[in-house]
């Protein structure tokens, strides 16, 4: 009996020993692997859009790359591209807009989270001879991309008008500089758009602004912009993410607190990278209607989701889990920018 029990206790102890080492492997491993990620070059994406106002200065005034050494920065036309980088580990945070982030949220793993907002503002339905909603019954409209941000808007608003898609109002995603040139050419009544092209629409064509969507929110706040990774990249980069962050809050308050001068230097970028800066008059018109931001509205993006859900875009509205702040106010804490820009 003695012996068995010896030989018991042995074995007990072999096994405390070995699941000790398989533990401190494990963490070993993960310590080992989150130390790689520090290392890796952080990616990230933005689009050649004034909306991405933030990422046009911070890259192309090497601002992002003084505050995250070695940062990689990739430039995307579409926030469906950007966001499948994103999920398949290509990028490791990206500018995008409300409608693919809830999008890639919701469909992707809910492993997609928001971390700072970036712009407000900035959407509107440009009419050629339409005053009133019941004046676009046989008319056709423009939208970016079918289930993007604007497309949604669009939608819903001539849901809530009473307008049916494809029986009272033709609804048809384009290009934006497709949606210009049909406009100018009077093919297509209107269009929701981002700007810069609805100050253009209006500039260029003649055009009328049935609606700023600024006046659908409350506040007349609603994100245009965010700035989002993924919960991997939250446990593995978090110094990355976090130098990340100090940037983007640096250059919002540059953006409050001398728009002209930044508003100027966001049209250097976009013409270094487009080839063709806006020209002043249109410039001023879109950024009249766009706004500086950080902190997140959740409610907002809760509102967004279930107009996307209704309309038949994406599965669920369940956000829960979305949101992660906590870098952003550990950064705004230690500059003590809690009247930090919205």
């Amino acid at each position: 009996m003695r012996f068995e029990a010896l030989v018991v206790g042995l074995a007990a102890l072999c096994l405390a020993a070995s699941g000790c080492k398989k533990e401190q492997g494990g963490e070993q491993a993960a310590t080992k692997q989150a130390a790689q990620g520090e290392q890796r070059p952080l990616r990230l994406g933005f689009f050649p859009n004034i909306t991405h106002a933030q990422a046009l200065v911070g890259n192309g005034s090497g601002d992002f790359q003084r505050a995250v050494p070695g940062i990689e920065l990739k430039m995307f036309n579409a926030g469906p591209a950007a966001m499948e980088a994103l999920t398949s580990g290509s990028l490791d945070a990206s500018y995008v807009g409300t409608g693919p982030a809830i999008n890639t949220f919701l469909k992707a793993g809910r492993e997609l989270r928001i971390i700072a907002a970036a712009v407000d503002g900035g959407a509107v339905l440009v009419t050629k001879t339409a005053r009133t909603p019941a004046e676009l019954k046989g008319k056709t409209l423009g939208s970016p991309q079918l289930g993007n941000t604007q497309d949604i808007a669009l939608r819903h608003w001539l849901g809530a008008q009473g307008l049916k898609v494809g029986q009272d109002v033709t609804v048809t995603p384009l290009s934006n500089p497709d949606i210009l040139g049909l406009f100018l050419n009077g093919k297509i009544e209107g269009a929701w758009v981002p700007e810069p092209w609805g100050a253009r629409m209006v500039a260029e064509g003649g055009g009328h602004i049935l609606v700023d969507e600024r006046d659908l929110w409350p506040e007349r706040r609603f994100h245009t912009t965010v700035l989002v990774t993924t919960a991997k990249a939250l446990k593995e980069r978090p110094e990355q993410l976090e130098k990340l962050l100090r940037a983007h809050v640096a250059l919002t308050r540059q953006w409050q607190q001398q728009p002209e001068a930044f508003i100027t230097r966001v049209n250097e970028s976009f013409g270094k990278v487009t080839g063709h800066p806006i020209s002043e008059p249109v410039l001023k018109d879109s950024f009249s209607r766009l706004e500086p931001a950080l902190d997140v509205l959740p409610g907002q993006l809760q509102q967004a989701a279930e107009h996307a859900k209704q309309l038949g875009f994406i599965p669920s509205s369940d956000l829960s889990g979305l949101v992660d702040t906590s870098l952003l106010k550990k950064v705004m804490g230690e500059q003590g920018a809690q009247g930090a820009p919205r």
